[in-house]
C-alpha cells in the first residue's frame, strides 16, 4: 500500500476592491442628520452615493423598526392609499401621538428634541417616501430614479453625474405604493388600466411613474427635482456655462424685446437658460409663463403671472392644455410670454402670431443645434412656413457633455430675413470657451432701426453690460431676487457699482 501525503491547501488571498472617497457633505431633514459620502471603486463602472443617518444608532433603528411594524399591522398600505388628504392628516396626527407614547416607553430618557426627531423618522418611513425623502432634500441632486426593487436607486448629481446609491426599495408593491402617494396628493391615480402617470410633488418636483408589465423589469419612478435655488446668470458665468460676451449679447437682445428659442437635448439646461434670460427682464412689463410643471422662478420684482397646464381627470374632463393657456395669455395683456416647451403645430402658430403682434416670446425646443431648430419648426409635426420664422431674434443652444456632465452654451445664432440661422458665437470645446465666429447683422440692424443707436453705441453698451456682469459675479450675487433688484435699478438708471 502506497503512502500518500496530503498536499497542503493553497490559500489565495483576495483583497477588497479599493475605494476612494471623492466627496463628502451632510444634510439635515427634520433634525435627522444624514452623512453623504461618494466613493469610486475599482470594480464599479459608476461611483456610489452612500447616505447614512448619523444621529440614530443601529440599536435605536432596530427598536424603531419594531414600532414601525406595529403600525403596519394596524393599517395596510392599501388603506393608506385610499385615504383622502384631510384623512391622511388626521392619521398622521394619530400616529404621531401613538408613536410618542411608544418612544417614551422605549426611550424614557429621550428629551423633546430627540423624541420629535424619532417621530419624524417613523412618519417618514410609514406615511412619507421613506429614504427617498433624504434624496429629495439633497440640493446637489437633479434626478432620482427607481428602476425596480431588485437594483439600488440611481441619482443624477450636479457635480458627479449618474451615481448608484446604497438605497433600495424593498418590493414592487412598495414602489407602487410610493407612486400612489405621489398621485393622491394632486388628485391623480396610477392603476393597471392607467399604468403611466405624469405628476409632481407638492414641492414642485416633476414625477413620472410606470407600472409593470409596461416597464418590463418592474415598477419605475423618475423624479426631476425642482430647483429651489434656481439657476441665475451669476451661476452660469461662475460655472463657465456661458461667456461674459455672450451673456451681454443675450441681455442686449432681451432688453430690445427680441424673441428667442432655446434649443438643446434632454438635461442640457434649456429651462435653466430660460430662467437665466428672465434675469434680464425689466420690471415695468407684464410677463406670463406657461409650463406643464412649474420649473421657472422669476425675480419677485417682476410683474409675473405663472400658468400651468392640467391633465384631464379619469373621466376625461377638466384638462387645460398648453394651447388653451397660450390663447388665453394673449387676452391678459402680456409684454412677454415664456413657454416651457413647443411640441405641436398649433402652439408654434400661436407663438409666432404673438411675435408678429408685438409680444416678446421665449420658449424651449428639443433640438441639438440652430440648424435643427429651424428644421424642426419648418417640418412635420410643427410645419411652420420658413418666412414666418424670421420674426425670431435669436436661437440659443444648450449642450450637456454626457462624459463629463458639463453643461455649456453651444451656439448663439441670429435668424436671417429668409428664416435661416446664422451662428454668431460657438463653443470652442478645446478651450472650453464660447467664442465669436461671425458679426451680427440682423440683430444690430433691428436695434439701430428701433433705438437710433449707432454701431459704436451698441459696442459701448455691450462692454458696459459685460462690466456689470463681472461686478455681479465678483460680489457673488446669486439670489434671483437680488439680481431682479439690480436689474430694476439698471433699467431705472439708479444702479451704482461700488
Amino acid at each position: 500500500m502506497t503512502d500518500t501525503k496530503a498536499t497542503p491547501a493553497k490559500h489565495t488571498s483576495y483583497s477588497k476592491p479599493h475605494k476612494e472617497l471623492i466627496d463628502r457633505y451632510a444634510i439635515t431633514i427634520n433634525s435627522i442628520m444624514v452623512d453623504i459620502r461618494i466613493y469610486t471603486e475599482e470594480d464599479r463602472a459608476v461611483p456610489e452615493y452612500n447616505a447614512s443617518i448619523t444621529n440614530i444608532s443601529d440599536a435605536t433603528k432596530i427598536i424603531l423598526e419594531k414600532i414601525r411594524q406595529e403600525f403596519i399591522s394596524k393599517m395596510s398600505l392599501q388603506e393608506i392609499e385610499n385615504l383622502e388628504q384631510n384623512e391622511l392628516l388626521n392619521i398622521r396626527e394619530r400616529f404621531k401621538d401613538e408613536i410618542k407614547k411608544l418612544i417614551q416607553k422605549y426611550f424614557a430618557k429621550a428629551d423633546e428634541n430627540t423624541t420629535n426627531m424619532l417621530i419624524n423618522y417613523l412618519l417618514q418611513e410609514n406615511l412619507g417616501l421613506g429614504k427617498i425623502e433624504i434624496l429629495l432634500e439633497d440640493p446637489a441632486l437633479e434626478e432620482i430614479v427607481i428602476n425596480n426593487h431588485k437594483e439600488p436607486v440611481w441619482v443624477y448629481h450636479k457635480k458627479h453625474g449618474w451615481l448608484i446609491t446604497n438605497i433600495k426599495i424593498v418590493s414592487e408593491a412598495r414602489i407602487r405604493h410610493l407612486s400612489s402617494i405621489i398621485g393622491r396628493d394632486i388628485g391623480k391615480e396610477i392603476t393597471n388600466l392607467n399604468p403611466l402617470m405624469d405628476a409632481h410633488l407638492l414641492t414642485g418636483d416633476r414625477v413620472n411613474a410606470t407600472l409593470s408589465p409596461i416597464s418590463t423589469k418592474g415598477n419605475t419612478i423618475t423624479i426631476r427635482k425642482f430647483a429651489q435655488d434656481p439657476w441665475t446668470i451669476t451661476k452660469f458665468l461662475k460655472e463657465g456655462v456661458i461667456s461674459y460676451e455672450a451673456a451681454a449679447f443675450i441681455w442686449l437682445a432681451v432688453q430690445n424685446e427680441m424673441s428667442m428659442i432655446i434649443g438643446g437635448g434632454t438635461g442640457s439646461g434649456k429651462t435653466s437658460m430660460l430662467n437665466v434670460i428672465s434675469n434680464f427682464f425689466p420690471p415695468n412689463q407684464r410677463i406670463i409663463s406657461i409650463e406643464d410643471t412649474r420649473e421657472l422662478t422669476l425675480p419677485e420684482e417682476l410683474h409675473w403671472v405663472p400658468l400651468e397646464t392640467r391633465l384631464p381627470n379619469p373621466e376625461g374632463k377638466g384638462g387645460v392644455t398648453m394651447l388653451d393657456l397660450l390663447v388665453n395669455s394673449l387676452r391678459m395683456r402680456p409684454d412677454r410670454i415664456l413657454v416651457g416647451e413647443i411640441r405641436r403645430k398649433a402652439e408654434a402658430e400661436v407663438l409666432l402670431e404673438a411675435m408678429h403682434t408685438g409680444h416678446s416670446v421665449y420658449a424651449t425646443l428639443h433640438a441639438n443645434n440652430s440648424e435643427e431648430v429651424v428644421t424642426r419648426l419648418t417640418n412635420p409635426p410643427i410645419e411652420i412656413p420658413k418666412p414666418m420664422i424670421a420674426s425670431l431674434g435669436l436661437v440659443v443652444i444648450q449642450n450637456r457633455n454626457r462624459r463629463t456632465g458639463r453643461r455649456r452654451t453651444l451656439q448663439v445664432a441670429e435668424i436671417t430675413s429668409t428664416g435661416d440661422p446664422k451662428v454668431l458665437m460657438r463653443l470652442n470645446i478645446a478651450k472650453d470657451a464660447v467664442e465669436e465666429i461671425e458679426k451680427s447683422q440682423n440683430v444690430m440692424e433691428r436695434i439701430i432701426i428701433y433705438t437710433g443707436m449707432t454701431e459704436e453705441d451698441i459696442k459701448n453698451d455691450l462692454r458696459e453690460k459685460a462690466r456689470i456682469l463681472k461686478w455681479i459675479v465678483k460680489r457673488n450675487i446669486t439670489d434671483v431676487n437680488k439680481l431682479g433688484a439690480i436689474m430694476a435699478k439698471y433699467y431705472t438708471g439708479t444702479l451704482k457699482m461700488e
